[in-house]
């Protein structure tokens, strides 16, 4: 029995997928279906499964970042990576034993994937090695042009007070229901958007998600302290509380 993490953003996929992978694999067991990369590296960091299916492009972690933190998470998964049409893309998981699916996904494609999923398990655990060849490779591809450029502002509720903050100014973001709490040296606001739409808006490279209902201005962080656990704490500039880091979010902290 094999076990398996499916991860697409798009329902209609997802959905897609999920029931293909029952009709050429039946012996598969899915333990989990994520819609968000935060969810799929938090879903394999917790059930260790044999193999991950990953969408490339997906709010806050992409695929590839969480493929990246697998090292550190469960170093035995098989990755299969699920893209849209990129040459470059393709060109690198050519090289390499990392598989892909090119959507749409075609019955005949998806069995040959099984069928190496199933040989390169049969054969031993997989070379983690080839996976971060690949990813370092993915990496140095040319950034692409953003459609809408990153937010600069929002409005939030501060009682009856409608506010204007700055994203410089935000310490970190934090699910709250179905609503967002802006927590800034001066207090906390409420923002009528769901963290994970948020995520879709919010630069990158500046905002970096450490738990599944918190994401964190890097800007604002003073220092990451890792435990004998593997849990993290950061302390921030301004704020005289500490955030938690999930054991899975701590592999993105490697370069700090």
């Amino acid at each position: 029995m094999f076990d398996c993490v499916v991860a697409e953003d798009e329902e209609l996929l997802r959905t897609s997928l999920l029931l293909q992978l029952g009709e050429v694999w039946p012996g598969l067991r899915i333990v989990a279906e994520c819609e968000d990369g935060a969810s799929a590296l938090e879903a394999i960091a917790e059930h260790k499964p044999d193999v991950a299916f990953l969408d490339i492009r997906m709010p806050g972690l992409t695929g590839i970042e969480v493929a990246a933190a697998l090292s550190d998470v469960s170093p035995r998964t098989q990755v299969v990576f699920v893209t849209a049409y990129d040459q470059y893309a393709i060109d690198a998981f050519e090289q390499g034993a990392v598989d892909y699916l090119l959507k749409p996904i075609t019955r005949e494609r998806l069995q040959a994937t099984v069928q190496r999923l199933q040989a390169r398990a049969a054969a031993g655990r997989p070379d983690p090695a080839t996976l971060d060849t690949l990813l370092r490779h993915l990496a140095q591809r040319p950034a692409e042009p953003s459609t809408a450029p990153p937010l600069a502002w929002i409005t939030a509720n501060s009682g009856r007070e409608t506010r204007l903050i700055m994203l410089d100014d935000v310490a970190y973001f934090r699910a709250d229901s179905k609503y967002t709490v802006v927590v800034t040296a001066d207090g906390e606001s409420l923002l009528r958007t769901p963290l994970k739409e948020l995520l879709d808006a919010l630069d990158p490279h500046q905002f970096r998600q450490i738990h599944r209902s918190t994401i964190v201005n890097l800007k604002a962080v003073a220092s990451v302290v890792r435990d004998d656990s593997g849990k993290g704490t950061l302390r921030l500039k301004g704020r005289s509380e500490t955030l938690p880091v999930s054991v899975p979010f701590m592999a993105l902290f490697r370069g700090m």
